[in-house]
């Protein structure tokens, strides 16, 4: 697709704003759909990055997310979230959200509906206390991933375990690529898959895959390299973008440096090589570029 055509289909609606948050009490009277909700606020994808010529890409710098600090949650949104507006941070793709959350000890999000959205989420420090109305009550760690396909709907509370620590976790939301299916629920520990210097699978459309599995053509990546490592990732589908996010550390990308929780997606490639300019960690995000 070319760029020109890309922004203009995702130039949707951009003039619409978010007045409240996003995560809705769960006995509001009148049922509002996530997934609507949030479809109908998309606006750009992104602007392009003028300074590379080689590849069609947008850079999210850390400084310029939206911040919210609530006292007992400070959060970072790379896209436009709850009292956070920006028409052209609305999405990349199918993800409609990247939240870099840390909650206060014993405090978190009480009971609260979503349908028809794929949420992952990523603890990076602490513990998180995990209860739905599908009977899972469990302790999510860092080092493992959570995935839930809200479907037909679902309700569901998260808290910090610890009583002296933060909690610390990426929360992101995808479009599925199925709408009001069974909803369903599911964590494991991807620290027993994790490599060194390479790339290794966390998520993916296929049941029998390496990671966890949800209802979109997508593929995570997390990858922990030391100074001076490289490495090259060829992307699974030629409707997909990446989205590349530093979590710890420096990446150069075709001369592009990104340094702790920036953000940069990536279009119309086949594969990306780049290298770790100190100790870092990434997550990579291989998704379809159009919403369904």
């Amino acid at each position: 697709m070319k760029r020109k055509d890309f922004i203009k289909k995702s130039a949707v609606l951009s003039a619409i704003g978010l007045s409240s948050p996003l995560i809705l009490k769960a006995n509001t009277s009148k049922k509002i759909s996530t997934y609507d909700k949030l479809k109908d606020q998309i606006g750009f994808n992104h602007l392009p990055n003028k300074e590379i010529k080689t590849m069609n890409s947008v850079v999210h710098k850390a400084n310029t997310r939206g911040h919210a600090d609530h006292g007992w949650l400070k959060a970072n949104h790379s896209f436009s979230f709850a009292n956070y507006y920006n028409p052209e941070r609305m999405n990349f793709g199918v993800i409609r959200v990247l939240n870099d959350d840390s909650i206060a000890p014993e405090r978190g999000f009480g009971t609260h509906p979503h349908d028809n959205m794929e949420i992952i989420t990523i603890p990076l420090e602490g513990d998180l206390k995990h209860k739905d109305n599908m009977g899972n009550g469990t302790v999510i760690k860092n080092g493992d991933i959570q995935v839930m396909s809200a479907g037909t709907g679902i309700t569901h509370s998260e808290f910090n375990a610890n009583s002296d620590s933060h909690c610390k976790l990426l929360q992101i939301w995808l479009f599925p690529n199925k709408k009001n299916v069974t909803p369903r629920y599911d964590q494991i520990a991807i620290s027993s898959i994790a490599k060194k210097n390479k790339l290794y699978q966390i998520l993916s459309p296929n049941k029998n895959d390496q990671g966890v599995w949800i209802h979109q053509n997508a593929w995570f990546h997390i990858g922990q390299y030391v100074e001076n490592s490289k490495d090259e990732y060829v992307l699974k589908s030629k409707a997909n973008g990446i989205y590349f996010f530093v979590i710890e550390g420096e990446v150069n990308i075709n001369d592009q440096q990104l340094s702790k929780r920036d953000g940069m997606g990536i279009w119309e490639i086949d594969k990306i090589n780049f290298e770790a300019k100190a100790n870092s960690k990434i997550l990579l995000m291989d998704v379809p570029l159009e919403i369904n």
